[in-house]
């Protein structure tokens, strides 16, 4: 095990009604002027933002807001937003719907305290060690970032998507998290929502570190509740238990402490976020077609965690590494398909994937040679996009 550093600062509160801690939670940390973020309606419609108002108003907390956030959201409303808070005098931001509403959040938080390009931070140029405080109310439990402190912002000219990763600075003050904010979720948006936390654990758990069997045990367990209580949550929406479950485990998939200890990969996720920002497809339903691709790649040349993980997830009996990865990765495909995921590109549907042009794109934004589990280079990578045809 590698030393490490954890702290998550954030607090959670979890259960029915906790959106209604809006003004209260606000408060506390610190913020009395702040701009509300959230996307295209759903949150308008359902009365949740009319209950967020209201609890705002109750305890004295001035509003903006900026509406209109997209899926796989862009710079555009990021830099709008910035211009909000700087000329009205905002001192937090407050996001109300998934991870792209609360990404969105992030990044203003950091433009809205900075006197140059926001996407300095995104390209590197720039090193994010300042932000106004951020507050969240939950929706899609799927991204994990009300818990985390990463943003994924898309940059329109060229769209280029880069996933910017702090420890601290942009880690959420507080989120409010209530199951019943979830039971409307469109089944393809819930099923995508759990692959996207099925994947920010397993981008942590294949790692060449070893004696870290307490973090695999952690990341293992959060990953069979999750297939067990998958079903359920299909089969039934309103299931406030299990929605309570797979909620909670899209936190703990993504708050870092799955990661402790260890190296971790994410060559999966950058691989799936060409593909999403040339084809626009749900974030979590492209890594369900990327991430078996990117096992069975590693079947073949570092079988051993792909093994253990198709014994200790699915289990998987045979002794032989490479047979015991190959029946576990069947075992996940098949898990995907049975809460309605794709596991090709054509399920994805994109029949006719530019799969140079993702290469390209992919290691001109991550470099020559990418991955913490193996390192790969584009003839890597290639083959990679080929095996999810």
């Amino acid at each position: 095990m590698e030393n490490f550093t954890y702290c998550t600062p954030t607090k959670y509160v979890f259960g029915r009604g906790a959106e209604n801690e809006s003004g209260k939670e606000t408060l506390n940390a610190g913020m009395k002027t702040v701009l509300l973020v959230y996307g295209q309606g759903s949150a308008e419609k359902s009365g949740l933002l009319d209950r967020v108002r209201k609890s705002l108003n109750e305890y004295g907390i001035a509003m903006f807001e900026l509406g209109g956030v997209k899926p796989n959201p862009e710079d555009d409303l990021v830099y709008a937003g910035i211009k909000i808070c700087k000329e009205n005098g905002v001192d937090g931001l407050l996001a109300v719907g998934g991870g792209s509403a609360i990404d969105t959040a992030k990044a203003i938080a950091l433009g809205a305290v900075y006197d140059g390009d926001f996407w300095d931070f995104f390209s590197g140029r720039t090193k994010a060690e300042e932000a106004l405080p951020i507050g969240c109310v939950l929706t899609i439990p799927a991204a994990g970032s009300e818990g985390s402190g990463n943003s994924v912002i898309t940059k329109k000219d060229g769209m280029i998507k880069i996933s910017l990763r702090t420890d601290y600075v942009l880690r959420p003050k507080f989120a409010l998290l209530n199951p019943e904010l979830t039971f409307s979720l469109p089944p393809y948006q819930t099923a995508s929502g759990i692959a996207d936390m099925m994947a920010h654990i397993m981008e942590r758990y294949f790692t060449t570190t070893p004696d870290v069997e307490i973090t695999d045990r952690v990341s293992e367990g959060i990953l069979k509740a999750i297939i067990e209580e998958a079903p359920k949550v299909m089969s039934n929406p309103d299931d406030y238990e299990s929605r309570a479950n797979i909620m909670w485990s899209g936190t703990l998939a993504h708050n870092g402490i799955c990661g402790t200890g260890r190296k971790e990969d994410w060559t999966s996720h950058a691989m799936e976020h060409e593909i999403s920002a040339v084809y626009g497809v749900t974030h979590g339903a492209g890594l369900a077609v990327v991430f078996p691709a990117w096992m069975t790649y590693m079947a073949e040349k570092q079988p051993s965690k792909i093994a253990q993980f198709g014994r200790r997830i699915f289990g998987v009996e045979s002794h032989d590494d490479k047979v015991a990865a190959e029946e576990g990765i069947s075992c996940l495909k098949a898990f995907f398909g049975s809460i309605g995921l794709p596991v090709t590109f054509s399920e994805l549907g994109i029949d006719n994937p530019d799969l140079p042009l993702l290469v390209e794109r992919l290691h001109k934004t991550k470099g020559d040679v990418i991955g913490g589990y193996r390192q790969l280079t584009a003839e890597d990578t290639i083959e990679i996009y080929r095996l999810a045809l």
